[in-house]
C-alpha cells in the first residue's frame, strides 16, 4: 500500500449470509469492479458477543429485531474449511482475500493461513490485548477509527509499533461506523488530522450512501479507501442496506483510478496534451498597419495577435522603440 496507487477494499463483510456460493458471487463482483482486495470477517460467535448483547439500532432494522446480536453473528460464521476454499477462489480470481479478525484464535486462523495484511475494525481500537496480538505478527495493518478519539487513534498505534509492527506498514483509516453514516457525520478533514499528528498513511472506510466521499477522500490523499458492496441492497443481512450494489462498486473504482491520474504529480508545466495549443492560443506581437524596414515600432504599428509562434508579448517592451529591420505588412508577426 504504499504505491501511488491507491488500495480499493471492497468490503463483503457478511453480506455472503453464511453462504459459499454467495461468498463467491461477491469475489466475482470485486474482481469484476477493479478492486485490489475483497475481504470478509473472520469471527467465532462465542468470542466475540456474549448471548445477551443487543443489536445496534441499524441492525435491528435490517433483521429480526426480537433476535440476538449472537444468534445473528452466528448464522454469518466461516468455518476453516470455508475460508481455505475462499482464499483458493480468490487465488483463481487474482484478487487479494482479507478478513478482519474478531478474536485471538481468527487472529492466529488468518496468521496460519498465510494473510500478508491486517485489517482492524473500529470496535477493536481499545482493545489491548486484541492489538498487541496483531502488532506482534510483523504483517501490515490497516486500521479503522470509527467512535475514537485522537489520543485513542495515537494509543492503539503505539501498541501496535511497540508489539512489533513498523509504523512504516500501518494504514489508518478515518471512518464513522453507523449505517448509513449521514454526510454531516462524515468528517473528513479528520483524516487529514491523523496523517498530520501521526505521519502515517492514511484512508476513508466509508458507510455512506453513494460514491462520493469516496471519490472526495482519494482527492484529499487517501492511500487505501474500504467500501460495503452487496449482490442486492434488499437482501435480509445487517449491512446489505448500506452497501453499494455491483455496478455502484464498479463506478467507484472507476472513479478513483481516474482521480488518481488526474492529481498527476505537483510540478506546474503544460501537459502534453495540451502543449499542441501554445501556437494556438496564445498571441504575438504583429504589425497592426503596414511598416516599412527602418520605422520606428510603436504602440500604433504594432499590435497583440494569435498566433503564438512569434514574439512573445512578454517583451512587448523590447519591441516598442525598435528599429524594423524590414517591411510588414498589416498581421506579419514581428
Amino acid at each position: 500500500m504504499k504505491e501511488n496507487k491507491v488500495f480499493i477494499i471492497a468490503e463483503a463483510g457478511v453480506n455472503h449470509n453464511g453462504s459459499v456460493d454467495l461468498a463467491k458471487r461477491l469475489i466475482d463482483v470485486a474482481y469484476n469492479s477493479g478492486a485490489d482486495a475483497v475481504k470478509f470477517q473472520t469471527f467465532k460467535a462465542e468470542n466475540l458477543v456474549s448471548k445477551n448483547a443487543q443489536k445496534a439500532d441499524y441492525q435491528k432494522q435490517t433483521t429480526d429485531a426480537s433476535e440476538s446480536q449472537f444468534d445473528m453473528i452466528k448464522k454469518l460464521e466461516l468455518d476453516v474449511d470455508t475460508h481455505k476454499e475462499l482464499i483458493a477462489y480468490c487465488q483463481e480470481k487474482n484478487i487479494m482475500f482479507l478478513s478482519t479478525p474478531f478474536d485471538h484464535e481468527s487472529i492466529d486462523l488468518l496468521s496460519d493461513l498465510g494473510l500478508k495484511i491486517f485489517k482492524i475494525a473500529s470496535g477493536e481500537i481499545t482493545n489491548l490485548p486484541y492489538l498487541r496480538h496483531i502488532g506482534s505478527l510483523g504483517k501490515k495493518v490497516v486500521l479503522s477509527t470509527g467512535m475514537s478519539n485522537l489520543k485513542e487513534v495515537g494509543d492503539a498505534l503505539n501498541i501496535l509499533i511497540n508489539a512489533g509492527t513498523s509504523k512504516d506498514n500501518i494504514t489508518v483509516l478515518h471512518a464513522n461506523t453507523m449505517y448509513p453514516t449521514p454526510m454531516e457525520d462524515v468528517n473528513l478533514n479528520a483524516m487529514l488530522t491523523i496523517q498530520k499528528e501521526f505521519g502515517v498513511d492514511i484512508g476513508y472506510s466509508d458507510h455512506t450512501l453513494g460514491i462520493e466521499v469516496d471519490i472526495a477522500a482519494v482527492a484529499m490523499g487517501a492511500s487505501c479507501i474500504e467500501k460495503h458492496f452487496t449482490l442486492d441492497k434488499t437482501m435480509n443481512g445487517p449491512d446489505h442496506k448500506a452497501s453499494l450494489e455491483p455496478e455502484e462498486l464498479k463506478a467507484m473504482v472507476g472513479a478513483i483510478r481516474n482521480i488518481e491520474k488526474a492529481l498527476g504529480s505537483s510540478e506546474k508545466k503544460p501537459s502534453p496534451s495540451e502543449s499542441v495549443n501554445i501556437d494556438i492560443v496564445r498571441k504575438s506581437i504583429v504589425a497592426n498597419q503596414k511598416i516599412s524596414k527602418g520605422d520606428i515600432l510603436t504602440d500604433k504599428n504594432i499590435t497583440i495577435k494569435r498566433p503564438g509562434n512569434g514574439i512573445s508579448p512578454m517583451q512587448w517592451d523590447e519591441v516598442i522603440g525598435a528599429v524594423a529591420v524590414k517591411n510588414y505588412k498589416l498581421d506579419d508577426l514581428i
